[in-house]
């Protein structure tokens, strides 16, 4: 892992790289493989290091307990960028609108 060495007086420290690469350079991406619909539960369980079926059960109990697995589950699929595009559903609507 790259991390950067910041020597202040007599104190060394290091710390980990600033960016959207997640543990062990990882990112949380929606991946076109293992979708059931838009790719929220698998590209969080890739993420994570879990089985998406995982992650689809916590949505699933989240939605019955208190319905917020739903609002959650598409906040993710706006906010998640396509592993094919690199970008999100809500940043290219964003970009569509201001090329206008």
């Amino acid at each position: 892992m790259d991390t950067d060495t910041i020597t202040t007086g007599t104190r060394t420290t290091t710390e980990p790289p600033s960016g959207p690469d997640g543990p062990d350079g990882r990112q949380l991406r929606r991946p076109a493989r293992n979708r059931m619909l838009g790719g929220v539960a698998a590209g969080i369980a890739d993420y994570l290091g879990v089985d998406a079926t995982l992650v689809r059960v916590g949505f699933a109990v989240l939605t019955v307990m208190g319905g917020a697995g739903i609002p959650l589950y598409l906040a993710g699929l706006f906010l998640i960028p396509d592993q094919d595009s690199g970008q999100s559903l809500a940043a290219s609507l964003i970009h569509s609108l201001q090329s206008r």
